[in-house]
Parts: structure tokens; C-alpha cells; sequence
């Protein structure tokens, strides 16, 4: 898809399609006011005769409207103006690439990016306009011996801006969302491939081919490579799988060498299957989503490296599958992680955080500012919140609130959880220094606390993303996600260091 930034009025385009917006009820926006008067009150009329009512969502394809000089006109329901917020929007998006795809239009100038938004710009308009747009235009078809492609593929956007002078930020945005909806859709990818083809080796070799083409710098650590290193924790979840586990490590340098960086730490369990503590058969396939976290920070890393961003940013992703095996762990199995603390498995099924500990302490060699790990890590997240928030748990109180904003300002949404002192007496162990899990109660939390022991001296939030990296059902597929809140997040602190220089 390729996107441009333009300024002028909607009834001189000479394009495949001008899209503008029509509240409700039967109230046209600014440009489709331009575009009235130009044919003489053709869209009033229109409107007085009830063939589009402006609800949210609805679209109304127009062909020969008089003294325009595009091929057509598509009017969007945007729904009442007083209610038009944010997730209207991005609903207003969605259906304009649906209308779009069935006209067979090969390019379109957007208007709805001059519709007024309360307390947002014109540049956050269009960044939005394009991740949801390449949002909606993803399709995963790699795996299919026939596609079926559309009559004709839309292949450029035109994004409409109200003045000449906001041109250059609308390019800056209109780069940023692109970078952004890329990084998205290669973490959706990832995802969404099968656990044949989606291995350790594949996550490596992936951030490699990365590494070629961005200023980025890969290390991939083998199985032998941990042992030396002595982490215990990961390569117990990897000892029933016959595919090697790895640990690799994107570092992008933006800034100063001497300013510490944001870590990020992914997941990346590629399959699985529970180990000895097997999972129910049903709905086992979806085990493959397990890697979601490891996918987003190569999508975020992606993305940062593409916009050359000033700031220092290091992904680490510790990846493995979960298998039962004569080798594999066994529930009262003891192990030692990186750090030397010793952990009762009780539940092999609770791997995540297994290979997540020793990840976090080899992250301290990078001497982060701030250090995130994400991870489809519990059940009990999905319980607690459904899919529409990922868990949000934290040592540091302001880490915690520029996260939310950030989750906010991206429309990618967390709820901050608690991380008392009191849950931590859950993880005790007869037999070892914890235990790996802590029962059924607050299970995320517990989870989050086991974390939490390996960070202490560090800025630290852990972003349980179980419930909302991926959809079930008839829309089946990873969704991306956090890859739009972390890069909110760290284009803020980009931002933040461009000020200081």
C-alpha cells in the first residue's frame, strides 16, 4: 500500500474515489460540504431522501456527481458528532477499506482525516488512519494453496489535510503509522504461522533477516550457549522439545551509546503443549500464539529501526517449545535460573515464567533504564479482563502511569494490577526458594510476583498480553498487540531526548 499527504479541496481530485463523512443524523462534515456546493446541493438531496442516515459505519457509494472530478464519491457514516470520539474513528476507517475493497477503486483520497477530534491532531488523525488501514487491508494467506484476490487491489491512499503548513507533519505521521502497522502485521505473521514452520530457529532467523536490512545488531545464543551461562529455568522447558531453544537479542542504537536503553523481553514459547502438565485438547492449536510477546518486540524493533528513532532500545526473547518427553520436566522437578534461585516446577504448564526469569536477569547486562517484558503468560489474565485490556503490573508507580497514557493515546489498552507484598506468600516452597506457581487464586498476580523477584533492581512492567495478543473464533489470528502501545510509549521517550539535545 503506498500512502501520500495532500492538501485541497475534495471536489477537484481527480482520483478513483474521494471519501468524506457524514454525521448523523444527515449532517455532512466540512469536506462534504465543499463538495455539495460544488454539485449544487447533489449530496443534500441525497440526504433529504433518506439514502444515507450518517449512523456509524454505514457507506453510500456515489458514481457522476456533478462538477467533482473524482471517479466516485463514498459517503461514511460517522455516527452523532457529539459522540464521535476516538473508536468511532477507527470504526469509520474499518468501513471505509471494506466499502473500498468492493468498489475495485485503485486509490482514494481520504477527507476523514479532516474531521474534527476533541484534543486530537491532525497528525494523530492520519497516524491512526494508517495502522488502521493496513490493519484492516492484512490478510494471512501464506499457508493456502488458492487465494482469492479482489477485483482489483487497492493500492494507494491519499491522506487529506486541512492546510498547506501541516503538510510536513502529516508526512512525519503518515511515516510513523506506516511503521507502526508494519510492525503490527509482522507480529500478527509470526504469529499466525504454525508451529511446523514458526520455531526457535524461525524467530532467529527472522530477526537476522531484520538485522540485514536495519540498523539493527542480532545475537542468537544456543542451547550450549545456555548451559554454559548456567540458565537452568529456560533450558528446563526446552528439555522435552527436539528443537533447540534460543536466546536472541536485537540491540538498535539511536541515541548516545552512554544513555541506557528500554528493554523489551518477549515470550517466544513457539508451541505449547503444557509439557507434562498437558493442556486439554481443545483449542490446543491456538498453543501456537504462545510466542505473541516474542513477536511483538521483534514488530516493535521493526518498527523503531524504520523510523530511526532517537532513542536506545534492546529486545531479548528467550524461545523454546513446551513438550512432554522422556527428557522433559517433571511437576516437583527443582531448577536452578541464571540468578542462582532455586524453583519447585509444580505445574510445567507454567513455563512462561520459567524462561522469562532467566531472560530478565540476562537483561541486566544491558544496564536498562526501564525493562518490559510481555508474555501470554496466564489464564487467570483472560478471566480478570476478557480481551479487550492486557494486564499491567509494575515496581515503579511512574513506569506504571506513562504506560497507561501510552496504552491510552494508542487505543492498545492495560489495566494496571496489583503487585503486593502479600501474594508472594502463595510462591512458597518446602523444597526450594519458590515455587512456580501459586495456586488458583489471583493466579496473574502470582505470576507477575514470580517476575517481580528477578527485577528488583530494575524499572520494571510486565505486560500479561493472554488474553488480547490473539482473537478465537470465526476471526482467529494474532492482532498484534502491543506492539502499538510500546511504540507510543517509546516514541514519547524518542521525543523526550530529541528535546534534551
Amino acid at each position: 500500500m503506498e500512502f501520500s499527504i495532500k492538501s485541497g479541496s475534495p471536489e477537484k481530485q481527480r482520483t478513483a474515489c474521494v471519501v468524506i463523512g457524514v454525521f448523523e443524523p444527515r449532517k455532512l462534515s466540512i469536506p462534504a460540504e465543499q463538495i455539495d456546493r460544488a454539485s449544487n446541493g447533489y449530496l443534500g438531496d441525497i440526504m433529504r431522501r433518506g439514502d444515507m442516515d450518517g449512523k456509524l459505519g454505514r457507506t453510500l457509494l456515489l458514481h457522476n456527481v456533478p462538477n467533482t472530478l473524482g471517479d466516485r464519491i463514498l459517503l461514511v457514516g460517522l455516527g452523532r458528532e457529539k459522540d464521535f470520539h476516538e473508536k468511532e474513528y477507527r470504526k469509520a476507517i474499518s468501513s471505509t477499506i471494506t466499502a473500498l475493497n468492493d468498489t475495485g477503486a485503485a486509490d482514494a483520497s481520504f477527507y476523514l482525516t479532516e474531521v474534527p477530534l476533541k484534543k486530537k491532531t491532525t497528525a494523530w488523525k492520519i497516524e491512526q488512519a494508517v495502522i488502521g488501514i493496513l490493519d484492516n487491508l492484512y490478510r494471512f494467506d501464506e499457508c493456502k494453496s488458492k487465494i482469492e484476490e479482489p477485483k482489483r487491489s487497492l493500492k494507494r491512499i491519499i491522506l487529506s489535510v486541512p492546510r498547506r503548513n501541516e503538510l510536513e507533519t502529516g508526512e512525519a505521521a503518515m511515516r510513523q503509522g506506516e511503521a507502526i502497522g508494519k510492525g503490527v502485521n509482522l507480529a500478527r505473521d509470526l504469529g499466525n504461522r504454525p508451529g511446523n514452520i514458526c520455531t526457535p530457529t524461525h524467530l532467529a532467523e527472522t530477526a537476522q533477516k531484520l538485522a540485514q536490512s536495519l540498523p539493527l545488531k542480532v545475537t542468537v545464543l544456543g542451547r550450549n550457549d545456555m548451559e554454559m551461562l548456567k540458565m537452568g529455568a529456560l533450558l528446563s522447558v526446552a528439555r522435552g522439545s527436539r528443537q533447540e531453544p534460543k536466546l536472541i537479542t536485537l540491540e538498535y542504537q539511536g541515541s548516545n551509546a552512554d544513555q541506557k536503553p528500554i528493554v523489551l523481553v518477549g515470550k517466544g514459547v513457539t508451541f505449547d503443549s503444557g509439557g507434562i502438565s498437558i493442556k486439554p485438547g481443545e483449542a490446543m492449536d491456538e498453543m501456537k500464539f504462545d510466542m505473541c510477546g516474542a513477536a511483538a518486540v521483534l514488530g516493535t524493533l521493526q518498527a523503531v529501526a524504520e523510523l530511526k528513532l532517537p532513542v536506545n532500545v534492546v529486545g531479548v526473547i528467550p524461545a523454546t517449545e513446551n513438550l512432554p518427553d522422556g527428557e522433559a520436566s517433571k511437576p516437583g522437578d527443582i531448577v536452578t535460573s541464571l540468578s542462582g534461585k532455586t524453583i519447585e516446577i509444580l505445574n510445567t504448564d507454567a513455563e512462561g515464567r520459567l524462561i522469562l526469569c532467566d531472560a530478565l536477569t540476562y537483561s541486566a547486562r544491558f544496564m536498562p533504564d526501564t525493562i518490559i517484558d510481555l508474555a501470554t503468560l496466564t489464564g487467570a489474565c483472560v478471566i480478570a479482563l476478557g480481551h479487550v485490556a492486557s494486564a499491567l503490573y509494575s515496581n515503579n508507580e511512574a513506569l506504571s502511569k506513562e504506560l497507561n497514557q501510552a496504552a491510552e493515546a494508542a487505543m492498545d489498552l492495560v489495566w494496571p494490577m496489583p503487585l503486593w507484598d502479600e501474594y508472594q506468600d502463595q510462591l512458597k516452597s518446602n523444597f526450594a526458594d519458590m515455587a512456580n506457581i501459586g495456586g488458583r487464586p489471583a493466579g496473574s498476580v502470582t505470576a507477575a510476583c514470580f517476575l517481580s523477584r528477578y527485577t528488583e533492581e530494575m524499572n520494571w512492567a510486565h505486560l500479561d498480553i493472554a488474553g488480547t495478543a490473539w482473537k478465537s473464533g470465526p476471526q482467529k489470528g494474532a492482532t498484534g498487540r502491543p506492539v502499538p502501545l510500546l511504540m507510543e510509549f517509546i516514541l514519547k521517550r524518542a521525543s523526550e531526548n530529541r528535546d534534551a539535545y
